[in-house]
């Protein structure tokens, strides 16, 4: 008989924002380096997209969550947060592994911003060229 998990660990991230969290059984508080999470993340668009992988798998409300952000944006933030969310959520129920990764939480979006190239003014824009 396998023992139900009622708390893990886990690691998210996006662009160079890296977020680790910890999951527990409890009424479903998020908090975010010791703030609530609308108080850290004021825009609504950035809260809903955090409770993305609830609304995925139906556990709202179910676990409370303690995050730790560091690097990049508001934006960066966000993901990383809803990423470690996802790997967290499927550590703990190892069935709910199939429509998160449906929806493309377990997927680490690998997109960071390319470096500027000398002889460029950025990484791909050139300097501005006249022919007279």
């Amino acid at each position: 008989m396998t023992e139900v998990q009622t708390s893990t660990e886990a690691t998210g991230r996006r662009k160079t924002s890296v977020a680790r969290v910890r999951v527990k059984l409890g009424v479903g508080t998020i908090v975010v380096n010791g703030r609530p999470l609308e108080e850290y993340f004021p825009r609504e668009s950035l809260v809903k997209m955090i409770h993305q992988p609830f609304d995925t798998t139906g556990l709202g409300g179910q676990y409370d969550i303690t995050a730790n952000i560091k690097g990049g944006g508001v934006s960066g933030q966000a993901g990383a947060l809803r990423h470690s969310i996802a790997r967290a959520l499927e550590k703990l129920d190892p069935a709910q592994r199939a429509p998160l990764k449906k929806a493309g939480f377990l997927t680490r979006d690998a997109r960071k911003i390319e470096r500027k190239k000398y002889g460029q003014r950025g990484a791909r824009a050139r300097f501005q060229f006249s022919k007279r």
